[in-house]
């Protein structure tokens, strides 16, 4: 059933017939060639400057204030807004007022993409304008935009502010909500400030496969689907670290991706079924390492970012400047809850667990537990960027084994504003060692772990060719861009994140 269409609605289409019957094209295929932004004429415009004497500017209109022959109105571009200033009978030289008094006035509505000429003046009341000499309508609009309303006491009324609309709809986001394009600006100067960082040393930026024949790097539920012409099974990949690894083995030094991963979990302002990580692999190289560099890398990321290494996430500062601090996980743990867990076997962990008030149930092994506790004791409460260090082997399948403290791997997380933002092992290179691991994870898995992972045949193939001493290293980049733009949702760092079904949400008007 078509949808019923608003007063306003109506009244735009009408508009558009008019336009039409007046010889108007509504949606122009002609190029309009733009000279000039908005933000560059507000930077550098003064008065009496010639630079911007002949400006052609393309936006939307987002206000009007008709005062008879003379208006006031306002052009948005992607860099701001800026106030326009209309003479009809200097618009429309000739006899024909058509264009100013029925088009400008009557058949053009807010949102509107419009393309004007004109100059570069300040007005009386010392605001920079554009007295327009042409004007082009550039594409109609049919729905109109929310309005930001503001009352007599300057309380801000913002129609588009319900986060559901704002997500479902960011393309109108984008446009009523300016501040948030910079949400978005900032996560991309993120990306080109990591990727600088790691083409100055000489790594290569690489592609792997994201539909992939077994999933595999991580602990995580996969999404399935199938191939017709192969008759196979496929999955969404979970990471990507296995493919690049056999890049190492391949002879590359160091290669890193920014890879989309899919893992079918709950969703929460921390996780979205759909995330970006940036995962690197260096030869000859080990955790430790690896620590300084991503200490160096992010606090790079802030100074590009803020020019600062301070940046303000909620209610706190967090200072990304080196040295981070450091704990082993077992210290963690015993600095937050009072509890040595460092020497427990399995039902020693399960009563601690108990007593802490942790869930436990059959299918968790060892590393399980322990996570269960760091998580709900230790977690949330490291605010300032830290590295937890040196994780029980049975949390880490892929990690090398501590080279002096038994039962351990050689991991780290960083840990910042309560939440992992990265993970990096010394890589498990023994194909021998590697293989019992992944059968340790089918012992969980028949346990009724959903998360444990597979056994891979051809990564272990691959291992067995040789593989260097490897450092690796996934930074999840929307929890990162999170931190950096100061938001407390993931959905805000995402220009579309996964949303349920639509039912009937509507654009307030």
């Amino acid at each position: 059933m078509q949808r019923q269409l608003s007063e306003q609605e109506i009244i735009r289409r009408d508009n558009l017939k008019r336009l039409e019957e007046l010889g108007i094209d509504p949606y122009p295929s002609a190029t309009f060639e733009v000279n000039a932004k908005v933000a560059d004429i507000k930077s550098n415009y003064k008065e009496g400057d010639t630079t911007f004497a002949h400006v052609s500017l393309a936006g939307r209109l987002m206000s009007k204030r008709i005062m008879g022959k003379a208006s006031f109105a306002e052009i948005m571009d992607g860099s701001g807004r800026i106030q326009i200033y209309l003479n009809r009978d200097e618009l429309c030289p000739d006899e024909d007022k058509t264009l100013y008094n029925e088009v400008f006035k009557k058949l053009l509505d807010l949102g509107d993409f419009i393309g004007i000429t004109g100059h570069v003046f300040i007005t009386q009341v010392g605001e920079i304008s554009v007295h327009v000499t042409s004007l082009k309508l550039l594409s109609k609009v049919l729905r109109p935009l929310p309005v930001v309303k503001t009352d007599a006491e300057g309380n801000v009324h913002d129609a588009f502010t319900d986060p559901e609309q704002r997500y479902r709809m960011r393309y109108v986001d984008l446009v009523v909500n300016p501040q948030v394009r910079k949400v978005f600006e900032l996560r991309t100067k993120m990306y080109n400030s990591m990727r600088e960082y790691l083409n100055e040393k000489g790594y290569l930026e690489v592609e792997t496969p994201v539909l992939q024949p077994l999933y595999g790097g991580a602990a995580a539920r996969p999404f399935k689907t199938h191939h017709n012409t192969l008759d196979m099974a496929l999955y969404l990949r979970i990471a990507n670290e296995l493919y690049l690894k056999r890049l190492i083995v391949g002879g590359y030094d160091g290669v890193y991706e920014f890879s989309k991963d899919f893992r079918n979990e709950g969703m929460s302002r921390f996780h979205n079924p759909e995330f970006t990580q940036i995962e690197l692999y260096v030869a000859y190289k080990d955790y430790e390492w690896m620590m300084n560099l991503v200490e160096e890398m992010v606090e790079k990321v802030a100074m590009d970012l803020h020019g600062t290494t301070e940046v303000k996430v909620g209610e706190n500062i967090i200072n990304f400047q080196r040295p981070w601090k450091r704990y082993t996980m077992y210290e963690a743990i015993q600095e937050y809850t009072g509890v040595d867990i460092s020497n427990m076997d399995e039902e020693e962990l399960k009563a601690a667990a108990r007593s802490l008030k942790v869930h436990v149930d059959p299918s968790m092994g060892k590393g399980k537990i322990i996570d269960e506790i760091f998580g709900e004791h230790v977690e949330h409460k490291l605010i300032q960027p830290t590295f937890i260090t040196d994780y029980p082997v049975e949390m880490s399948p892929l990690a090398k084994k501590h080279k002096s403290k038994p039962g351990l791997v050689e991991r780290f997380e960083a840990i910042c504003n309560a939440k992992e933002i990265c993970n990096s092992f010394s890589e498990l290179n023994d194909p021998i060692d590697q293989r019992e691991r992944f059968e340790s994870q089918l012992e969980l898995g028949k346990r009724g772990d959903e998360e444990a992972m597979v056994l891979d045949e051809d990564f272990l193939r691959a291992l067995e060719y040789g593989m260097p001493p490897t450092a690796g290293l996934g930074i999840g980049m929307d929890r990162l861009a999170m931190i950096m733009t100061n938001q407390s949702s993931i959905q805000d760092v995402l220009f579309f994140p996964q949303m349920k079904p639509e039912k009937a949400a509507s654009v307030k008007e």
